[in-house]
Protein backbone atom coordinates (compact mmCIF):
# COMPACT_ATOMS: atom_id res chain seq x y z
CA UNK A 1 0.00 0.00 0.00
CA UNK A 2 1.26 3.45 -0.91
CA UNK A 3 1.46 6.03 1.85
CA UNK A 4 2.25 9.71 1.28
CA UNK A 5 5.64 10.86 2.52
CA UNK A 6 5.86 12.81 5.77
CA UNK A 7 8.83 15.04 5.01
CA UNK A 8 9.07 15.18 1.22
CA UNK A 9 7.11 17.09 -1.42
CA UNK A 10 7.39 14.26 -3.96
CA UNK A 11 5.37 11.04 -3.76
CA UNK A 12 6.36 8.35 -6.26
CA UNK A 13 5.78 4.64 -6.41
CA UNK A 14 4.29 1.48 -7.82
CA UNK A 15 1.57 -0.57 -6.18
CA UNK A 16 -0.52 -3.65 -6.80
CA UNK A 17 -3.45 -2.17 -4.86
CA UNK A 18 -6.05 0.31 -6.04
CA UNK A 19 -4.36 3.69 -6.54
CA UNK A 20 -5.20 6.15 -3.74
CA UNK A 21 -6.37 8.88 -6.13
CA UNK A 22 -8.42 10.78 -3.53
CA UNK A 23 -5.51 10.66 -1.07
CA UNK A 24 -3.15 11.89 -3.81
CA UNK A 25 -5.41 14.87 -4.41
CA UNK A 26 -5.67 15.68 -0.69
CA UNK A 27 -1.91 15.28 -0.11
CA UNK A 28 -0.88 17.29 -3.16
CA UNK A 29 -3.10 20.30 -2.42
CA UNK A 30 -1.42 22.86 -0.17
CA UNK A 31 -2.58 26.22 1.19
CA UNK A 32 0.15 28.10 -0.70
CA UNK A 33 -0.90 26.76 -4.12
CA UNK A 34 -3.76 28.04 -6.24
CA UNK A 35 -3.48 25.32 -8.87
CA UNK A 36 -3.77 21.55 -8.69
CA UNK A 37 -3.74 19.40 -11.81
CA UNK A 38 -4.58 15.71 -11.42
CA UNK A 39 -4.31 13.31 -14.34
CA UNK A 40 -5.61 9.76 -14.05
CA UNK A 41 -4.97 7.20 -16.79
CA UNK A 42 -7.70 4.57 -17.03
CA UNK A 43 -7.77 1.11 -18.60
CA UNK A 44 -9.86 1.44 -21.76
CA UNK A 45 -11.84 -1.21 -23.63
CA UNK A 46 -9.70 -1.23 -26.79
CA UNK A 47 -6.23 -0.68 -28.19
CA UNK A 48 -4.88 -0.50 -31.71
CA UNK A 49 -6.24 -3.48 -33.64
CA UNK A 50 -7.68 -5.02 -30.48
CA UNK A 51 -11.36 -4.34 -29.82
CA UNK A 52 -13.00 -5.59 -26.66
CA UNK A 53 -9.99 -5.42 -24.33
CA UNK A 54 -10.98 -7.14 -21.08
CA UNK A 55 -7.94 -6.48 -18.89
CA UNK A 56 -4.37 -5.26 -18.77
CA UNK A 57 -1.53 -6.64 -16.70
CA UNK A 58 1.34 -4.30 -15.89
CA UNK A 59 4.78 -5.58 -14.92
CA UNK A 60 7.82 -3.65 -13.74
CA UNK A 61 11.14 -4.13 -12.02
CA UNK A 62 10.04 -2.13 -8.98
CA UNK A 63 13.35 -0.67 -7.82
CA UNK A 64 14.36 0.50 -11.29
CA UNK A 65 10.89 1.75 -12.26
CA UNK A 66 10.44 3.66 -8.99
CA UNK A 67 13.84 5.29 -9.49
CA UNK A 68 12.90 6.24 -13.04
CA UNK A 69 9.63 7.82 -11.84
CA UNK A 70 11.57 9.76 -9.19
CA UNK A 71 13.95 10.99 -11.91
CA UNK A 72 10.99 12.26 -13.95
CA UNK A 73 9.68 14.18 -10.93
CA UNK A 74 13.15 15.61 -10.21
CA UNK A 75 13.42 16.73 -13.84
CA UNK A 76 10.00 18.40 -13.64
CA UNK A 77 11.16 20.26 -10.53
CA UNK A 78 14.25 21.53 -12.38
CA UNK A 79 12.14 22.68 -15.35
CA UNK A 80 9.39 24.31 -13.25
CA UNK A 81 10.95 25.40 -9.94
CA UNK A 82 7.66 26.95 -8.75
CA UNK A 83 5.87 23.60 -8.47
CA UNK A 84 5.28 22.62 -4.85
CA UNK A 85 4.06 19.03 -4.52
CA UNK A 86 4.17 16.26 -7.11
CA UNK A 87 2.76 12.73 -7.01
CA UNK A 88 3.36 10.10 -9.70
CA UNK A 89 2.05 6.60 -8.96
CA UNK A 90 1.53 3.61 -11.27
CA UNK A 91 -0.28 0.32 -10.75
CA UNK A 92 1.15 -3.10 -11.46
CA UNK A 93 -0.73 -6.36 -11.68
CA UNK A 94 -3.98 -7.14 -13.48
CA UNK A 95 -6.45 -4.29 -13.98
CA UNK A 96 -9.98 -4.33 -15.39
CA UNK A 97 -11.48 -1.84 -17.85
CA UNK A 98 -12.14 1.40 -16.00
CA UNK A 99 -9.48 0.87 -13.32
CA UNK A 100 -6.97 3.64 -12.60
CA UNK A 101 -3.59 2.63 -14.02
CA UNK A 102 -1.61 5.80 -13.27
CA UNK A 103 -2.09 9.07 -11.42
CA UNK A 104 0.00 12.23 -11.68
CA UNK A 105 -0.76 15.31 -9.60
CA UNK A 106 1.06 18.64 -9.47
CA UNK A 107 0.39 21.60 -7.18
CA UNK A 108 1.76 25.04 -7.98
CA UNK A 109 1.01 28.64 -7.08
CA UNK A 110 -0.25 29.19 -10.67
CA UNK A 111 -1.95 26.99 -13.27
CA UNK A 112 0.57 27.36 -16.12
CA UNK A 113 3.31 25.54 -14.22
CA UNK A 114 0.90 22.95 -12.84
CA UNK A 115 -0.49 22.06 -16.28
CA UNK A 116 2.93 22.05 -17.94
CA UNK A 117 4.59 19.97 -15.23
CA UNK A 118 1.72 17.45 -15.04
CA UNK A 119 1.73 17.01 -18.81
CA UNK A 120 5.49 16.58 -18.82
CA UNK A 121 5.36 14.05 -15.97
CA UNK A 122 2.79 11.73 -17.57
CA UNK A 123 4.52 11.92 -20.97
CA UNK A 124 7.92 11.24 -19.41
CA UNK A 125 6.63 8.36 -17.28
CA UNK A 126 5.11 6.73 -20.38
CA UNK A 127 8.29 7.30 -22.44
CA UNK A 128 11.05 6.51 -19.93
CA UNK A 129 9.82 4.20 -17.16
CA UNK A 130 10.18 0.46 -17.83
CA UNK A 131 6.63 -0.74 -17.23
CA UNK A 132 5.33 -3.47 -19.54
CA UNK A 133 1.68 -4.01 -20.50
CA UNK A 134 0.08 -7.37 -21.35
CA UNK A 135 -3.40 -7.11 -22.90
CA UNK A 136 -6.25 -9.61 -22.83
CA UNK A 137 -9.13 -9.11 -25.27
CA UNK A 138 -12.06 -11.16 -26.61
CA UNK A 139 -9.98 -13.06 -29.20
CA UNK A 140 -6.65 -13.47 -27.44
CA UNK A 141 -3.90 -11.96 -25.37
CA UNK A 142 -0.42 -10.56 -26.01
CA UNK A 143 1.98 -7.83 -25.02
CA UNK A 144 0.72 -4.32 -25.77
CA UNK A 145 1.09 -3.00 -29.30
CA UNK A 146 2.22 0.44 -28.17
CA UNK A 147 5.68 -0.79 -27.20
CA UNK A 148 8.57 1.49 -28.03
CA UNK A 149 12.18 1.92 -27.09
CA UNK A 150 12.56 3.82 -23.85
CA UNK A 151 13.53 7.43 -24.43
CA UNK A 152 16.27 9.11 -22.47
CA UNK A 153 14.18 12.21 -21.93
CA UNK A 154 11.04 13.56 -23.59
CA UNK A 155 10.83 17.04 -25.02
CA UNK A 156 9.67 19.68 -22.52
CA UNK A 157 6.29 21.37 -22.66
CA UNK A 158 6.42 25.13 -22.30
CA UNK A 159 3.83 27.15 -20.42
CA UNK A 160 2.63 30.37 -21.98
CA UNK A 161 4.45 33.41 -20.69
CA UNK A 162 2.43 35.65 -18.42
CA UNK A 163 -0.33 33.15 -17.63
CA UNK A 164 -1.49 32.60 -14.06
Amino acid sequence: MLVPPDADDSWVGLCADVLPVDEVRRWTATADCGALVVFTGLVRDHSEGRPDVRSLSYEAYEEHATGAIAAVVADARRRWPAIRRVAALHRVGTLAVGDDAVVVAVASPHRAEAFAAASFCIDAVKATVPIWKYEAWADGEAWGTCSHALAAEPEPHHAEAGSR
